[in-house]
This record gives C-alpha cells, structure tokens and sequence, in this order.
C-alpha cells in the first residue's frame, strides 16, 4: 500500500485531496504547512491500518481545504514514531498549528473517528 502524494509534489498553495506521505525528513514541514493536519502513523504488516486506509482516504476527499491527511509508515520512520510516543498502531495524531491536539489509537469506523477529528476545524 502506497501512501498518496509527497509533500514536495504539491504545488505552494496547494492542498491535497488525498493523504500526502509523510517522513521523517518531511514531517516537521508538513506541520509548518499546514494549520490542522491528521497523521496517521501505521505500517504495511499491520491488519488494522490496511481497514483504516479507505476511511482516510474518504475523510481526505470530503476535507480537502480544510483537513490535511498524512501518512507516515513507522517502520521506515522510526524517529518520528519515537518523537511523538507512537506505541501501538494504528494511531493519528492531530496537530493544530504545528502543535499535537489529539491522538486517537485504534481502527475505529468513521462514524466515531468524524467527530474527534472535526471537533478542531475553526
């Protein structure tokens, strides 16, 4: 499974519609970036991140402009998986302003991840 788009594919003022893939070298970028990013630490091994996949991408689609989705794989970034305490995926992380909000671990249907995750749009 590929994540979506790299950070440097996009244009300046560019927001992405789908999840940009995110790593160690990009992260701190992308939180610059953007004011209200969702990353969603996983791996390809893992079961319950491959089931949240679609979710991300439709939440990606129906956000665009407003949420922006990242995708960082743990197993090739691992200093980002250590900064920020990543244990047990899958887990998102919400950042506003460049700063972590939330973090939701667990495959959970989109009905309960909506709501946690658009409680933070201004």
């Amino acid at each position: 499974m590929a994540a979506g788009l790299g950070l440097d594919a996009l244009k300046e003022n560019e927001v992405p519609s789908e999840p940009i893939e995110l790593t160690d070298a990009n992260v701190d970028q992308a939180l610059q970036r953007f004011p209200l990013i969702v990353v969603d630490c996983w791996a390809p091994w893992c079961a319950p991140c491959l089931m949240m996949t679609p979710v991300i991408d439709e939440l990606a689609r129906e956000y665009a402009g407003k949420i922006v989705f990242g995708k960082v794989n743990v197993d090739e970034n691992g200093q980002t998986a250590m900064k920020y305490g990543i244990r047990s995926i899958p887990a998102l992380l919400v950042f506003q302003d460049g700063k972590v909000a939330d973090q939701i671990i667990g495959a959970q249907p989109r009905q309960a991840l909506e709501p946690q995750i658009t409680k933070y749009l201004k």
